[in-house]
Parts: C-alpha cells; structure tokens; sequence
C-alpha cells in the first residue's frame, strides 16, 4: 500500500516549496528573483518570510522516507482502534449481553476527547515528540492487555463481566493514547507539505484496509468456535503491537531526517519572530492566537465535524448489528466493513491526485452527506429491493469513499490557512474537531436501536 501511494505522490507532488509558495512568491507577490527576494524578507513581512524560505531550499525527502513514515504513523495511530473493533466476534461470544460496538465506541472517542481539549489549551507548552512517546507507549499497553487478561483469566470463558469492564478500561486506555498520538502526527504533518499530510491521512485508511484483511483470512482459516475467534483476536492484537513498536521507532528516525529538520527550523525561526514583535508569548497573547486559529478554521472544522457525526452513526454499529444477508449470513458485515475500508482509502489516496481546493466546495460536500441518513433508513425499512445486498454495499462503499475524500481535502486545507508557526496548534484543533465528530456520531448510533 505505501508502495502504491508512493507512486501516486510521485506523480503529483504538491508543496509548499514548489507548486504553492512558487506560485505565490512568483503570482501573488510579484517577484521571481533573488533581489527581490530579499526585499519582501527584509521587509519583516512574518507570514510572507515564513513562506519565501521554504520555497527557497528545502531538501529532498531521500528515498521517500519522511513520507513512508507519516504513512506508518497514519496506519498506527488508527490500528488500535480498528484491532478492538475487528475482535468484536470474539468480544460478543464471550461477553453476549453486551452491545460491544457501540461500547467500544462511546468509551473510546469521550476518552479521547478530554485529553485533546486540554492539548489544544496547553499545545505551547508541551513537546509534540513527548505527547506522540507517550500515546504510543500508551497504546501498546492497551493492546497487551486483552491477549494477557484472556490468557490468564478468561480463557474462552463466557459471562466473565469483570474482564469486559477491564477490556472497556484498556479501551479508554487506548482512546487517551490516540488523542495524544493522532493530535501530535497531525498537527506535525500540518507544519509539512501537503503530501505529508495526505500520508497521514491514507495512513490511517490503510490500517482498516489491513484489518479487514485479516479479518477476513481468519474467518477463512479459523473455525467459528470460542477457539478459533480466540485466536483471531490474538492475532490481531499481536499485529497491532508488532507495528506500534514499529511507530515508535518510525517516528523518532523521522525527527531526524533533514526534510523534517528543515521545516521545523522554519517554525522555530518564525516563533521566534513573532515572540520578538510581541515581546513574549503570554496567556493572553496565546489565547488570541487560538482564536485566530478558530476563526480561521471554523468551516473547515465544522465540515471535519459533520463528515465524523455521518460515518460513526452508521459504521461500524449499523453495518454490523442492523443489517442481514440470507445469502452471505455472518459474512455480510465483515464484507461491508471491508468495502468501507477499500473505500476510503481511494478516498484518501484521490487527493494525490486531484485535490479541491474551494473550501465553501468541499464543507457542502459535509452537509450533502446527511443525504445517507434516509439512504441507509430505506435499506432498513423502505421498499425491499433497498432491503437487498446491493444498495447496501453500494451506499456503504460510497460512505467510505465520501468519507476519506473530503477528510483528506479538509485536513490538508485547513492548516495552510495558518502560518506556519501556528500549522501545529491548528492541525490539533482539528482533530478536537473530527474527534468531536466521532464521540457524536458514536452516541447517535444508538438511535439505530429505538
């Protein structure tokens, strides 16, 4: 898969140091040599200078590296959640009475949504590469825990509700981790070019298509027994930790790779400008500067919001509790999840290739997508071809497909709309916003069932 979008990058690379601030420094600002060059920089112009200096020079990313580890961390930060999730099989044969999708996901997105508040509040004041350790220390904790407490307690065993509380709590575990994680990768990607940010994002699509694969080779080789759903959901799990260990060693190269040096000497230069011409960052001062940043992003934000409430609302809880297949039986919903999935990683990878960029384009596209509520009602209770397998797997490839496209187009959007200082704290912000959008739809999935 990184393979693929690497490919698909090479073909069209769009960045700050050629196609966009080539074209402002040569279109909009009306200079195209060196000489005037260094007027606009000795203007003292910070937005403007921020982005002179990352036309200029900026290394190579030799060997795609920086971009294959954003890919990684996007496939990371996402792959606990879609390993809990995807063991739901096993979770709802040991824990019946429990509706475990819907479970799973209220605990997960409420406990990730506290922890980015308080980032967004404090981003000034801690570390990205800190939060990004810690959350991928967090998360491989959460991901040891079920395999361990079912080895050790469970063991196949039926009914054991105090090991499902335990597994909620790993669950939170995990939803804490993400917040720190996804807020750190994003909001680092936001201060790169776009492609770093489309890796990110198709990153995190890749993860679901990686599970769902598994998925489906376990229920191909595994019989539908405590024993062998047991083993699926070790062997998702132990995928999962394999390739957070693999996180973590990512990203600490990363920090040391010279394209990544280069643009965060860029911010520190730009901080370090704007403390100058403001004396010092104080409470005050950052407070308006997240205001800017807000009232930059707001339509942005509230498009990332609106796609987040649609999705979770109707996947995973709808696709695998509500509808049924004679046909395809037990199947049905693993093959939906897989098509969401396949999707929305087309979904995300387009943006390689085409990215709109009309802003008031892309957040109607958000609000069109209420259109999927009285779709997948009718395929519920409308007439009985609705009722049939096709437009199911129709509406929910196109949910998927909706749902990566414009998250991509959004996050990679928004924080150009920044200067570069503030692209961190912004792509921060929008995460509050799309998690925001999850614990949302999360909670109105439960609507499904009244």
């Amino acid at each position: 898969m990184v393979i693929i979008q690497l490919l698909i990058v090479n073909e069209v690379e769009d960045s700050w140091r050629d196609d966009d601030t080539a074209s402002y420094c040569e279109k909009e600002m009306g200079f195209s040599d060196e000489e005037q060059r260094q007027r606009l920089l000795a203007a003292g112009d910070l937005e403007s200078t921020v982005k002179v200096a990352a036309a200029v020079s900026a290394p190579d990313d030799r060997f795609h590296m920086a971009y294959m580890v954003y890919f990684t961390l996007g496939m990371g930060f996402l792959l606990p959640w879609n390993a809990f999730i995807t063991a739901v099989d096993y979770f709802s044969y040991v824990y019946p009475a429990a509706p475990v999708d819907r479970v799973f996901s209220v605990a997960y997105m409420s406990s990730c949504l506290l922890p980015l508040v308080l980032i967004v509040v404090l981003a000034h004041l801690s570390a990205a590469a800190i939060r990004i350790n810690v959350g991928l220390a967090f998360f491989t904790a959460a991901l040891v825990f079920p395999p361990v407490i079912d080895a050790v307690y469970v063991r196949g065993t039926r009914g054991l509700y105090g090991a499902y509380d335990a597994t909620v709590g790993a669950v939170v575990v995990a939803g804490v981790a993400d917040a720190l994680v996804q807020g750190g990768v994003l909001g680092s990607a936001s201060e790169l070019p776009n492609r770093y940010m489309q890796a990110v994002v198709s990153g995190t699509a890749a993860s679901g298509v990686l599970v769902s694969a598994m998925r489906i080779m376990t229920k191909s080789i595994y019989p539908q027994d405590a024993t062998g759903l047991r083993r699926s959901a070790n062997l998702y799990f132990a995928v999962s930790i394999v390739i957070m260990i693999i996180c973590i060693i990512c990203y600490n190269v990363a920090n040391r790779l010279p394209v990544i040096q280069y643009y965060k000497n860029i911010k520190a230069q730009a901080l370090q400008q704007e403390k100058n011409e403001k004396n010092q960052l104080a409470v005050a001062a950052w407070r308006s500067t997240l205001w800017d940043i807000f009232g930059r992003i707001k339509w942005y934000g509230f498009g990332i919001f609106l796609i987040y409430v649609v999705t979770l609302s109707i996947f995973p809880g709808y696709i695998t509790e509500d509808v049924h297949s004679e046909l395809l039986k037990d199947w049905y919903p693993i093959m939906l999840i897989a098509g969401y999935n396949v999707f929305d990683l087309i979904g995300k990878s387009l943006t390689a290739v085409y990215l709109a960029e009309n802003a008031t384009l892309a957040v109607g596209a958000c609000v069109a997508r209420l259109l999927f509520y009285p779709l997948f009602l009718a395929c519920l209770h409308g007439p009985e071809f609705f009722r049939t397998e096709i437009p199911v797997t129709i509406l929910t490839c196109l949910l998927g497909l909706t749902n990566g496209y414009f998250t991509s187009v959004i996050m990679i959007l928004a924080p150009k709309t920044v200067p570069i200082q503030h692209a961190e704290t912004t792509g921060i912000v929008l995460v509050l916003f799309l998690v925001s959008g999850l614990t949302t739809g999360s909670i109105v999935s439960w609507f499904w069932v009244i």
